[in-house]
């Protein structure tokens, strides 16, 4: 064959490309039907439809749902319908995949990209695969006339800096991307035409958060912001979809309680704040939940700090024996044993220090925590006793408010180590039982010189959650071991050397 042959058949694939471009250009719910391999009696659900179908005409589109309603597939099912038709189109054109955390883009998004790309009927689309070695990249996708990429967003200036004739930008877990983010995407629509090019659009999806930022603004319909279309997902729509069970949302409910923002959050996909009444606010706890993905995602670097071990021991059969490993601003991990007694209890905790001499046990001596700590200072070794419902003269950060007991003193420690305002450090284990005993407590303020502040009781607690909220407390007892090792020097035993005074010296100065 000549070459002048060999061109025209180029020019002829070319032209089917086109004209099966032009079939899904503008209809990204058929490409998904067509394009996709879906297993028999698959598809995308109603409300998938429905956002991805009212993307080519309302251009802005911003959906919220529960957790679990399959968002990340949704996601990368657009950016393979956006990047396959303009390309075969052969326009100029270009993603950025942004999301509130890197890891929501390393971690879930474009490993689903990847996983739909292989669903792709390349027959019907008129092309070959996607080469894995200079095309369909880890976190790119690089093709002839354009190329999608993940950025993160808290880099404005790189998405500012997006230009192409045709434009698609996705925003995952949207709740928390910062506003300069919001405000560098909307500047690609000042050129957008309503019709041929150039063209802008945005997909923003997310379960909801407290009811601020941008996200929160766009589905109240702020003013400005009425030309995003958008669309909340129910959790009747999920549950008729088949993604999310109602035993799940059931079971959620009696986990977080039904008026918890975890469960509005999470489960009904609504926004709802737990600041107003909840001592810790939930977004402070998903914020260090994410420094805690950022350190592990790293390789789980040493981190400089004391040594912490505390241990939350079970009162019943029902409740577990909860342990915290903390290594200064990290809480590395929990750890939690059932059925076990105090001398099995004790047993662990002696094990432990017998392997790291640097570390300091800080036990809860109410009830039978009080056996695992008698049984420590008889073998000398060192023990420090928590004791929640003890006086204490500590303040606030602020010095305003004291502290009805100590239970009260460390949730609020625990809160001003979260305080975004203060550049918090803290890192907290991805454990939804931990989210929810952390959020759920609520405060308020006593009378008297000091004002106190006064945490919701814990029997009161315990019957509002229908369980003790172990996985908190264990938290918040290790970051009290400063005021206890403080304490404990400032009033040493007499006589010999206690099993107190021994970990307080262990501990070393007084750092909080």
């Amino acid at each position: 064959m000549s070459v002048f042959g060999l061109a025209a058949d180029r020019l002829d694939a070319l032209t089917a490309q086109q004209a099966k471009a032009d079939r899904f250009y503008r209809d990204p719910v058929a490409w998904a039907r067509d394009v996709i391999a879906w297993p028999e009696g698959e598809g995308l659900t109603a409300y998938q439809q429905d956002a991805l179908g009212s993307l080519p005409e309302k251009r802005r589109v911003a959906v919220r749902g529960p957790h679990g309603l399959g968002k990340s597939a949704m996601s990368a099912i657009t950016i393979l319908w956006f990047s396959t038709t303009r390309e075969a189109a052969a326009v100029d054109w270009k993603v950025v995949s942004t999301a509130s955390a890197w890891r929501a883009l390393v971690t879930y998004l474009w490993p689903e990209i990847h996983k739909w790309a292989r669903r792709i009927r390349w027959d019907v689309l008129g092309r070959e695969p996607f080469s894995e070695l200079t095309e369909l990249l880890a976190l790119n996708l690089k093709l002839y006339h354009g190329a999608a990429s993940a950025v993160a967003s808290n880099r404005a200036e790189l998405i500012e800096g997006a230009h192409a004739d045709s434009l698609l930008y996705l925003i995952d877990e949207a709740k928390v991307v910062p506003n300069a983010t919001w405000d560098a995407i909307e500047g690609a629509f000042s050129g957008g035409r309503p019709d041929g090019l150039p063209e802008a659009f945005a997909l923003a999806v997310s379960t909801p958060g407290p009811p601020t930022g941008r996200f929160y603004d766009i589905h109240r319909r702020a003013p400005g912001l009425e030309d995003w279309h958008t669309r909340h997902v129910t959790l009747q729509e999920a549950i008729a979809a088949g993604r999310i069970s109602p035993e799940w949302a059931e079971q959620r409910a009696r986990q977080w309680g039904r008026d918890s923002a975890l469960f509005h959050n999470r489960v009904l996909g609504e926004f709802h704040a737990s600041d107003e009444d909840s001592a810790i606010p939930l977004s402070w706890v998903e914020a260090a939940v994410e420094r805690w993905h950022a350190w592990n995602d790293a390789g789980r670097p040493p981190v400089d700090g004391r040594r912490i071990l505390s241990v939350d021991v079970a009162r019943t059969g029902s409740d577990s024996t909860i342990l915290a490993h903390r290594y200064g601003p990290l809480i590395r991990e929990l750890e939690a044993h059932d059925l076990e007694d105090t001398m099995q209890t004790t047993a662990r905790v002696q094990a432990a220090l017998g392997k790291d001499e640097g570390l300091v046990p800080v036990i809860d001596s109410i009830g039978v925590g009080g056996g695992v700590v008698d049984r420590l200072r008889e073998l000398r070794l060192p023990v420090l006793a928590y004791t929640g419902s003890a006086k204490t003269r500590a303040r606030s950060r602020d010095g305003e408010f004291g502290f009805t007991n100590v239970r009260t003193a460390a949730y609020w420690r625990l809160r001003e180590l979260l305080d975004p305002a203060f550049e918090p450090e803290l890192m907290l284990p991805p454990d939804d039982m931990l989210i929810s005993d952390l959020t759920a407590p609520t405060w308020d303020i006593t009378t008297g010189t000091p004002p106190r502040i006064q945490l919701e009781k814990k029997t009161d607690l315990v019957a509002r959650l229908g369980r003790s909220p172990d996985r908190g407390d264990t938290v918040a007892m290790a970051m009290w071991a400063e005021h206890l090792a403080s304490a404990t020097l400032r009033s040493p035993a007499a006589g010999r050397s206690t099993g107190s005074s021994r970990a307080a010296a262990r501990y070393g100065r007084r750092i909080g």
